[in-house]
């Protein structure tokens, strides 16, 4: 796929554009026991977020959760292929081809939701030349590469975190802190063992 980046709009997180991006930002009470854990989302050429909101619904220019707070630039040049082999297609044509399968999708954040939206779109796309993209490299990579939008967002992100872990080990002690890993482990290894265990089990 060839894209003249040139001709794309810049990034302006004021207005909510993020022209080819993956988006992430924090989920209330989740995050805040788990800062790694929030909503995700990808976006049109024009900057338009995109993500996957409840049961057969995709939200369009109005980000569940709140504000972007982490995005990743996707270089265009790297979805070095479309699935569609006559050529003609566009990023934004992938886009309304996974918002159209998307939109006749149940929601259930353990098996199907806003990461299995973005994975199936990034496969479509071939990302990184390849499609085998699923929502644990997702995750690793918002992680590792994602960029913050601002000071701001990093407070919003870990801020709540710090709270309510000081609040609940000064009152839990231990017991608070165990409890906090268990919350993350169990998370985590749902997602790993749904992903490269149980074949199907998280919906792409």
């Amino acid at each position: 796929m060839e894209n003249d980046r040139s001709q794309l709009g810049q990034i302006d997180p004021r207005r909510a554009r993020f022209p080819c991006c993956i988006v992430w930002t924090p989920i209330p009470f989740i995050t805040w026991l788990v800062p790694f854990i929030g909503h995700i989302g990808i976006c049109r050429e024009d900057g338009v977020i995109l993500d996957f909101a409840g049961p057969n619904f995709i939200s369009v220019d109005n980000f569940a959760f709140g504000a972007a707070a982490r995005y990743i630039q996707v270089n265009c040049d790297e979805c070095y292929k479309l699935l569609e082999p006559e050529g003609d297609a566009t990023w934004d044509g992938a886009l309304k081809k996974g918002t159209q399968e998307f939109q006749n999708r149940n929601y259930n954040l353990f098996t199907c939701n806003c990461h299995s939206f973005v994975v199936n779109n990034l496969n479509r796309l071939f990302y990184s030349g390849h499609d085998k993209w699923n929502v644990v490299s997702l995750a690793a990579v918002m992680f590792l590469r994602g960029r913050w939008v601002s000071t701001a967002s990093v407070l919003k992100t870990f801020l709540p975190f710090a709270v309510v872990l000081s609040i609940g080990t000064l009152l839990g002690g231990m017991t608070f802190l165990i409890g906090i890993v268990a919350f993350a482990a169990v998370m985590t290894g749902w997602f790993l063992v749904g992903t490269y265990c149980i074949k199907g089990l998280i919906e792409l």
